[in-house]
C-alpha cells in the first residue's frame, strides 16, 4: 500500500488534462485506465477555442495546432447533384483578446496521444489495463482497490471514467437524464477513395440532414469520420451500403473504428462527495451535436486541478458550484442542436457562436462589463526592452497572476513592468490607471479592484 495525493480513474482527455495540471504543480498523481490500450478513434474531434487556450497554458498548443486543421467547408449533394458549398460557420481572424477564435479538428485519439506525451514529459505514465474495483473514504483520504489486486491510499479520488463510471455508481449519485431510443447514429473512421480531403461531404436524397450521410476528413490520416444520423450496420459493408444509396464512385476501406450512438443526455446531481470528485462524462453526458462533451470535460479538469493543489475544502466546494452550472448550460446547447437534426432543420450542420465556449463564465453579477468569474482576455504588451509578449504568455503556468494598470499605458504583471502600447489590455479589462485585476490559475478573473 502506498499514498498518492491524487488518484485518477480514466485516461481520456479529462483525466489526462487533470494529471498534466497536477504534475506541473509538483503534485504526485497516479492515473489508470481500465482499457488495455489507448482509445483508437476520432469520436470527439472538435476542439473549441476555450479548450485551445487551456492547451496553450498546459504546453501542448503547438503540437495540437500542428496536428489539427481548421474545419473544412461543406459540400452537400442531393441525388448526386451539388446543391450547396460553403463554410459551416465563418473562419475568423485572431484578435488581441482572442488568439484562437476558431475550432480545430483533430481526432480524439490523436489529442489523447499529445496529452499523454506531455504527461510523460512531466514524469507520469498512464497505467492501462488497471481498473477500479471499489473504494471507501474517511476524513483523511480514500482507499481504493484495483483490478490488479492492489490497494491504493490517496488523499483525493477523481472519477474521469466515462458515462458508466465505476466511481460515480458506488457514490449513489443520481444521474438523471434521457436516452432517446428513437435516434441511432452510426459513426466510424474509414478510408474513402473518390473524395477530396478539402471538404466535408454530405450526401442525401433530399435536403434533410436526417436522411443522408456525412464524411469529414480526419487530419493527419487518410481517413474520414463517417456519420449516418439514422444509423446502420457498424461494419464496412454496412457503411458502404449507405454510401451506395446516396452516391456512386466512393469506395470505402480500412474501417478502424465504428459505433452506433444514441442520444444520451445526463447530468449528475453531485460533482463532489467528500474526497471524491466526478469530471467529464462521469459527471455529464452530451450528444455529439455541437462538439461540446470533450471540451467541457477538459475544462472540468482545468477548474479542478488548481483547487486540488490548494486543498482547501471551501475552495474545492466551488468546483461543483461552478462546473455543474456550466455543464447544465452546455447540455442545453447540445440538446438544442440535436433537436435541429431531429426536426430536419436546414441549418442543423451550423454551429452557434456559443459552441466556442469563450463566453462561459462563473460570474454572479448580471451580464455587462468584465467581472469576477469571466474569462480573462489576452492582449499584446511590450517589455521594457521592446520585445512583444502576450498576456497569455505571462499567465502561463500553475499560478495566479496580478495585473496592476498604471499611468501612460504601464501594466505591472507580478513584479515586472510592461507597456500596453496599443491600449488593448486597458480596453479588454475596462481598466484605468490604478485598476488591479487578480487572475485565477485557470485563466478566469478572480477580482477587479477599481482605481481609488
Amino acid at each position: 500500500m502506498f499514498t498518492e495525493p491524487v488518484f485518477i480513474a480514466g485516461a481520456g482527455p479529462t483525466g489526462l488534462t487533470l494529471a498534466i495540471d497536477l504534475a506541473r504543480r509538483g503534485i504526485a498523481v497516479r492515473i489508470v485506465d481500465r482499457a488495455d490500450t489507448p482509445f483508437a478513434g476520432s469520436r470527439g474531434d472538435g476542439l473549441q477555442p476555450r479548450t485551445l487556450e487551456v492547451f496553450d497554458d498546459l504546453g501542448v498548443i503547438d503540437a495540437v495546432l500542428g496536428a489539427g486543421e481548421l474545419p473544412k467547408p461543406l459540400r452537400a449533394y442531393v441525388n448526386g447533384q451539388l446543391v450547396r458549398e460553403g463554410a459551416l460557420f465563418p473562419i475568423v481572424d485572431p484578435t488581441p483578446d482572442v488568439p484562437y477564435p476558431n475550432p480545430v479538428m483533430l481526432g480524439q485519439s490523436r489529442t489523447e496521444g499529445i496529452l499523454r506525451e506531455r504527461l510523460a514529459e512531466l514524469g507520469v505514465k498512464v497505467e492501462f489495463g488497471v481498473g477500479l474495483v471499489g473504494f471507501t473514504q474517511d476524513d483523511d483520504g480514500v482507499t481504493a482497490t484495483l483490478t490488479t489486486g492492489e490497494t491504493v491510499r490517496a488523499a483525493w479520488l477523481v472519477g474521469a471514467d466515462g458515462g458508466r463510471s465505476t466511481v460515480r455508481k458506488p457514490l449513489r449519485v443520481p444521474f438523471p437524464g434521457v436516452t432517446d431510443e428513437s435516434i441511432r447514429m452510426l459513426l466510424g473512421d474509414v478510408a474513402a477513395d473518390g473524395l477530396d480531403r478539402e471538404h466535408v461531404h454530405w450526401f442525401g436524397s433530399e435536403p434533410d440532414p436526417r436522411k443522408g450521410i456525412v464524411l469529414s476528413p480526419l487530419p493527419g490520416t487518410d481517413q474520414f469520420q463517417f456519420g449516418a444520423p439514422r444509423g446502420g450496420e457498424p461494419s464496412l459493408d454496412g457503411l458502404q451500403a449507405l454510401v451506395d444509396r446516396f452516391t456512386a464512385g466512393v469506395r470505402l476501406h480500412d474501417l478502424t473504428w465504428s459505433t452506433v450512438w444514441r442520444p444520451n443526455v445526463r447530468l449528475a446531481e453531485r460533482f463532489r462527495v467528500g474526497r471524491v470528485f466526478l469530471a467529464g462524462d462521469a459527471a455529464h453526458v452530451h450528444p455529439p451535436t455541437g462538439g461540446q462533451g470533450l471540451n467541457t470535460g477538459v475544462q472540468d479538469a482545468y477548474n479542478l486541478g488548481w483547487k486540488l493543489a490548494d486543498g482547501s475544502s471551501e475552495l474545492l466546494d466551488t468546483y461543483e458550484t461552478e462546473r455543474r452550472a456550466v455543464a447544465e448550460a452546455v447540455l442545453g446547447l447540445s440538446t438544442r442542436i440535436m433537436k435541429k437534426y431531429a426536426d430536419g432543420d436546414a441549418d442543423a450542420h451550423e454551429r452557434p457562436i456559443e459552441a466556442r465556449q469563450l463566453g462561459l463564465s462563473y460570474r454572479t453579477e448580471p451580464a455587462g462589463v468584465l467581472a469576477a468569474g469571466d474569462r480573462a482576455p489576452d492582449a499584446p504588451l511590450v517589455t521594457a526592452e521592446g520585445t512583444a509578449i502576450r498576456l497569455f504568455d505571462l499567465f502561463r503556468g500553475p499560478r495566479a497572476t496580478t495585473l496592476a494598470f498604471g499611468p501612460n499605458g504601464g501594466v505591472v504583471v507580478g513584479s515586472v513592468a510592461f507597456v500596453d502600447v496599443e491600449g488593448h489590455a486597458f480596453a479588454a479589462y475596462g481598466a484605468t490607471p490604478g485598476t488591479v485585476v487578480e487572475i485565477r490559475p485557470d485563466g478566469y478573473v478572480a477580482a477587479i479592484r477599481a482605481a481609488s
